[in-house]
């Protein structure tokens, strides 16, 4: 691919979910099943990560870096059992923040890099 390619746009924030830059794909503000339990909010972001990433014909499997965004750090303890059961072995590179976010009821957020081989 020689161009870049965006793909669900928000107008109002200002940014794309996806953004394919050669090979590489980028995929931002994956969250889903706010208030929810930690475990829920991270299985979501990963289903909404997996979601974004099979439009464009990819699968977890695929990505290799992600930072992962809580509210409390200490959660962070759930990620690495979750990984095991969602990326089956084919784990990418990661790091985890401690952040704030804009509204209550978020503990987790995934952005991610994706990439397509030829």
């Amino acid at each position: 691919m020689s161009e870049i390619r965006r793909t669900e746009i928000d107008e109002e924030w200002a940014h794309s979910a996806i953004v394919e830059a050669g090979n590489f794909i980028y995929v931002s503000y994956c969250m889903k099943n706010e208030g929810q339990s930690i475990e829920n909010q991270i299985n979501g972001a990963f289903d909404i990560l997996s979601e974004r990433l099979e439009t464009i014909g990819l699968t977890l499997k695929s990505v290799v870096q992600m930072d992962c965004l809580f509210r409390d750090i200490s959660d962070l303890f759930y990620l690495g059992e979750i990984m095991k059961e969602r990326f089956e072995g084919i784990y990418p590179a990661r790091k985890a923040y401690e952040t704030k976010f804009i509204r209550d009821g978020i503990d987790f957020q995934v952005d991610a890099i994706a990439f397509r081989e030829n």
